[in-house]
């Protein structure tokens, strides 16, 4: 939910929301091992759990600077 209100206030980010049960082709292509799952750009890294928004940002910037 964090990644959809994030993509609400900046045209710079998507997101898109699966259900994971429903969905095991994606679920075992990006490594689902708890639920929510977060994944940035593809798989350059994933964050499980409800995080803090702070924490969930800082993980969209480190792979922002890697590209």
């Amino acid at each position: 939910m964090l990644a959809h209100q994030m993509a609400l206030e900046s045209p710079m980010i998507e997101a898109e929301m699966i259900e994971a049960m429903e969905f095991p082709d994606l679920t075992d292509r990006f490594g689902v091992s708890g639920v929510p799952q977060t994944t940035i750009n593809a798989g350059a890294a994933t964050v499980v759990g409800a995080v803090p928004e702070e924490y969930l940002l800082s993980e969209i910037q480190r792979v922002a600077a890697k590209n």
